[in-house]
Parts: structure tokens; C-alpha cells; sequence
């Protein structure tokens, strides 16, 4: 079973696997989503950086233990075991501002 990509990129919602903490937002396409599979380790795609591996450039890279896909196959929860903060501003979570 894979993610439906017709429609373009899905939203892969990232999930500290041992915490729960939600740890960012990312998308991916069909060749990110391969990667992410044959590597076990997170991929993602960007519409100004292409295809780019979580951590290869900061070192912090997310290892995925589970994949979940929605009822719809157009999103996917990657459950990782993260080697370090998740966001490029050294926090652990992309999601630190509180409204």
C-alpha cells in the first residue's frame, strides 16, 4: 500500500515514535516516499530544494520505525526515532509557537 501521488505531493506529518511529540510538517512525492522505504530513514521533497533527506546537511537525521497512511491514502504519519533536534531552529519541534 502507498500514498495516493496524483494529485501531486502529500503532507507527511513526522512523530517522535518513543514521545509522541509531533516533530514537523514535510511532503512527499512519489521518489521521496521510495527513498523513505528503502532507506528507513525520513525523505521529503521540496518545491525549492527537490528531493532532500532529513539530517544529511545538520546531521540530524529522523530513523522511521512506522508508516501510517489516512483513510484517503493522501497523508502520511511517519513515526521516527529522531538523532536530534527537528527543526532548523535547534528545537526539538517545529511546533513551539503558541497562539
Amino acid at each position: 500500500m502507498k500514498p495516493d501521488f496524483s494529485k501531486g505531493l502529500v503532507p507527511a506529518v513526522v512523530q517522535n515514535a518513543e514521545t509522541g511529540l509531533v516533530l514537523m510538517l514535510g511532503y512527499m512525492d512519489e521518489e521521496a516516499w521510495t527513498k523513505t522505504q528503502e532507506s528507513g530513514r525520513a525523505w521529503f521533497h521540496s518545491r525549492t530544494r527537490g528531493l532532500w533527506e532529513k539530517g544529511a546537511t545538520s546531521g540530524n537525521a529522523m530513523e522511521v520505525v512506522d508508516v501510517r497512511l489516512d483513510c484517503d491514502l493522501d497523508a502520511v504519519l511517519l513515526k521516527v526515532r529522531p538523532s536530534g533536534p527537528a527543526c532548523h531552529t535547534g528545537a526539538e519541534s517545529c511546533f513551539f509557537n503558541e497562539v
